[in-house]
């Protein structure tokens, strides 16, 4: 993938109770117009989910998982079977399921923290990878905050990971600050501004903020209400040095993207 230019990562929910009501895809028919929606606008990636984190989400089975993404995979590739699919997973057993079933990317919110056995995966079948910050366990992530400078505790963070991934082999790594992850709503907003930081690590920067609790909550709105907000957030992480902006909302986000890298 051509990284000069952003790409736009179309975000696919095949679950029952993710945050933005409109991003669940249920049935087989709203799986692929949803999708088709994301390809005809400007998406380059699909990103899958069968588990909601957002925050109080509920662990469903692995077994539950690896059912959704397998067949909602089986249905992408078929239809879009030239589209990079990731798929957001941190259980070693769903992700080495996708790759089975041809995911080009794993998306995991964990830094392989949550199962261990997903480093393993990720390095063996050398898979491209995005690596998130997170603190804390899946139950704890959204309220467990860490003490000192969040752009230090990110890039620090990032150092310790990345010198394991490598020393492992695995070079197609993409680095996703964690928007709404362990953070308060004022590291958010300084984590933002200070993202051209991240650079000195030479890897693809994601950024995930489309409709979370740091737009909404500063602007005293619903998720459904935040897409202004997102698309004026993506502005500033674009000029910071975003790679890759993962969103619900492909089309407002592409024309950022055409009216800054024109």
């Amino acid at each position: 993938m051509d990284l000069s230019r952003p790409q736009i990562m179309g975000i696919l929910n095949v679950t029952t109770d993710s945050f933005y009501a409109r991003s669940r895809t249920i049935s087989e028919k709203e799986l692929l117009l949803a999708a088709e929606k994301h390809v005809v606008e400007g998406a380059s990636i699909l990103d899958i989910g069968g588990m909601s984190t957002r925050p109080n989400s509920v662990m469903v089975s692995e077994e539950d998982e690896r059912t959704r993404i397998v067949e909602a995979l089986t249905l992408l590739k078929k239809e879009f079977p030239t589209i990079l699919i990731s798929v957001d997973t941190f259980r070693s057993s769903v992700a080495q399921s996708a790759i089975d079933f041809g995911a080009s990317i794993i998306n995991d919110i964990s830094g392989f923290q949550f199962d261990p056995a997903l480093f393993d995966v990720i390095v063996r079948n050398k898979i491209s990878y995005i690596l998130m910050h997170v603190h804390g366990t899946f139950e704890t992530m959204h309220q467990v905050v860490e003490e000192g400078d969040v752009v230090n505790r990110v890039k620090n963070y990032f150092r310790d990971k990345l010198s394991l991934l490598e020393s492992s082999g695995l070079k197609n790594v993409v680095l996703d600050p964690g928007f709404g992850f362990s953070k308060t709503l004022e590291d958010n907003y300084e984590l933002l501004h200070n993202m051209e930081q991240l650079s000195q690590f030479n890897k693809p920067i994601l950024v995930g903020i489309s409709r979370k609790s740091m737009i909404y909550k500063k602007l005293n709105v619903t998720p459904e209400e935040s897409l202004n907000g997102t698309t004026a957030l993506n502005t500033i992480a674009l000029l910071k040095g975003a790679n890759i902006l993962r969103v619900h909302d492909v089309k407002a986000c592409k024309q950022v993207i055409d009216l800054l890298f024109s």
